[in-house]
């Protein structure tokens, strides 16, 4: 697969300049000319699980950083290649002991709690859902934006996405908040207790209509997603509504299983009613070995839950479709015989025997060779998170600090609301199988693409580069682009300044072409030594505000028709 293809269609015939087509007409065209039809093929890659071996370069690492990273800075791509291979991957999946410090109230208007303090220990209030809701989303995105070298909230967002859930149909932000800490709690660690704990979840629960199946009447719609998303996977199907991992007879079994749950929403809790329980035996086909869940009464119904999750993860297909789901996230959406013979089916064993631990399967891919095979890097379309958090980490924009929490939660906000508009709103897929990037076949990727959010990315990174930045509230958001200038080696030499920026900027090496093209917009039209001399001018009196300006605009230049470009895009 030519990895700049879809991109480069869309930015136009002068897509090493950064320009899209004009009108959203032409950017359809481009799309549907573009888009994939069927699945593409590569080349087949030999390098498996075996442990990487190669060199260990600033390359190596800003790859490893950006899967497992919402974008990264200067800071952290130096600790990566200082630690090495072995030494990154430790501190990324070494998680942090305590969770999060919660979400706090910043408005004046929630009368009842003080500013500062938080929400998520105190009863539900049904005229503050909305405005807690959001409070949470502008949280997260603020974890992100703080992030350190760990994997926590990249995984965080991989089992958001995979137990998917939609804050306004769950409607209630206590239950989102204990949904998404359980998630974090258990982000590398045991996927049957994270099983089970989502099942029994209140804003599961809420979802999926498990609070409203009994005995009398059953709801099918969480026992359906449990196999079908969630676990084993449909397989291809057999019979109309019956698939190769179980059928609708398996549904119906598994609704009954669950029968007589209900969310408490005064301790954001659940709990279970026997009364409401189905107590007969549940029958499972053949898919299942026609294994009988036993029928259990009273407080005993409970134990139904771990049988049933017992019996699906017996399926040797359940440890193949989370690993699958971990490849795609994590490396690539395309899984040929050979990666699931090299990679996919030895990462199922490791799950089994690691007790289903996802942490060494985890560990395993990203120290593989596989993983940083050169048709592995770059051949991903950045999230819109990964596009708005990940520029303002390697751009260096500073953000509020904790003096005024108001103005804080307006940019945590204000940014969440930015990748919304790309199409990837937190605490919010856009259905229970998640967003249709990570499994919409054969476009996955390129659903983040499209002649509304094309636009609206550019126009993003634009706004970052401008004289004073993107205006949040009385809030500046600014590139720091000298700073990022004098992490060059010879940031005095035009070519050594565009090469190593274009390096450090974009995630796959550019054409000579399109290097002398981004000179030439540093320059302006004036000569090729007019920089080193701005540059001098500027370092032997730093304090002069008139040759800061001239570099600083210059570079803004530069930067902005980098991040502009199709291979911006990438990841």
């Amino acid at each position: 697969m030519d990895r700049r293809r879809f991109l480069a269609t869309l930015f136009g015939a002068g897509s090493s300049e950064g320009s899209l087509p004009a009108t959203k007409l032409a950017r359809d065209a481009a799309f549907v000319a573009s888009a994939n039809a069927i699945l593409p093929q590569r080349k087949a890659i030999a390098a498996g699980l075996e442990p990487y071996q190669g060199v260990w370069t600033k390359a190596e690492a800003a790859h490893l950083l950006r899967r497992t990273l919402f974008g990264h800075g200067k800071a952290e791509l130096d600790r990566a290649v200082a630690l090495g291979m072995t030494g990154t991957v430790d501190a990324l999946l070494d998680l942090p002991a305590a969770p999060p410090d919660p979400p706090v109230v910043t408005s004046a208007t929630e009368t009842t709690i003080p500013v500062g303090s938080t929400w998520v220990d105190q009863p539900f209030v049904g005229e503050r859902a909305y405005e807690r809701s959001r409070n949470l989303q502008a949280w997260w995105m603020g974890l992100l934006l703080h992030q350190n070298l760990s994997i926590r909230e990249k995984m965080t967002l991989f089992w958001q996405n995979h137990f998917a859930t939609e804050w306004r149909v769950a409607d209630d932000p206590h239950h989102l908040y204990r949904h998404l800490a359980k998630l974090r709690a258990n982000c590398l660690g045991d996927f049957r207790k994270l099983v089970r704990e989502v099942t029994l979840d209140p804003a599961m629960l809420r979802y999926l209509n498990g609070n409203t199946n009994t005995k009398s009447s059953p709801n099918e719609n969480y026992g359906r997603e449990l196999q079908e998303l969630f676990t084993i996977g449909k397989g291809p199907e057999i019979a109309p509504g019956d698939y190769t991992n179980y059928t609708e007879d398996d549904v119906k079994a598994a609704a009954r299983v669950l029968t007589g749950w209900r969310d408490v929403r005064d301790r954001a809790d659940a709990e279970f009613r026997p009364a409401q329980h189905d107590v007969s035996d549940k029958a499972f086909s053949k898919a299942y070995g026609n294994v009988v869940v036993k029928g259990r009464s009273g407080a005993d119904g409970v134990l139904e839950v771990d049988d049933l999750i017992e019996l699906i993860l017996a399926q040797n297909e359940t440890a193949l479709h989370i690993c699958r789901k971990l490849y795609r996230f994590f490396v690539y959406y395309v899984i040929d015989a050979d990666v699931e013979q090299n990679v996919i089916a030895p990462l199922a064993q490791l799950l089994v025997a690691s007790s289903w631990n996802t942490k060494p399967v985890v560990d395993r891919l990203l120290r593989s060779a596989h993983f940083y095979h050169l048709a592995n890097r770059g051949c991903s379309i950045k999230t819109p998170l990964d596009l708005v958090v990940g520029s303002l980490r390697m751009f260096g924009s500073t953000l509020p600090g904790s003096a005024d929490l108001a103005l804080r939660h307006q940019v945590w906000l204000t940014l969440q609301d930015q990748s919304a508009s790309m199409q990837q709103e937190l605490l919010s897929p856009p259905n229970v199988a998640g967003w249709p990037a990570y499994y919409q076949e054969p476009v996955y990727y390129q659903a983040w693409i499209s002649s509304d959010t094309l636009p609206r990315r550019v126009q993003f990174t634009d706004r970052c580069m401008g004289a004073k930045g993107y205006q949040i509230g009385t809030w500046y958001l600014l590139a720091d682009v000298i700073a990022m200038a004098s992490a060059v080696s010879d940031p005095a030499d035009l070519a050594v300044l565009v090469s190593e920026l274009s390096d450090s900027v974009l995630p796959v090496p550019i054409t000579e072409k399109q290097k002398t093209y981004l000179q030439g917009i540093l320059l302006g039209g004036a000569p090729t030594y007019e920089w080193n001399k701005n540059w001098t001018a500027y370092l032997a009196t730093p304090s002069d505000a008139t040759k800061r300006s001239v570099v600083e605009s210059r570079l803004r230049n530069l930067v902005k028709a980098m991040a502009a470009m199709a291979e911006f895009q990438l990841c």
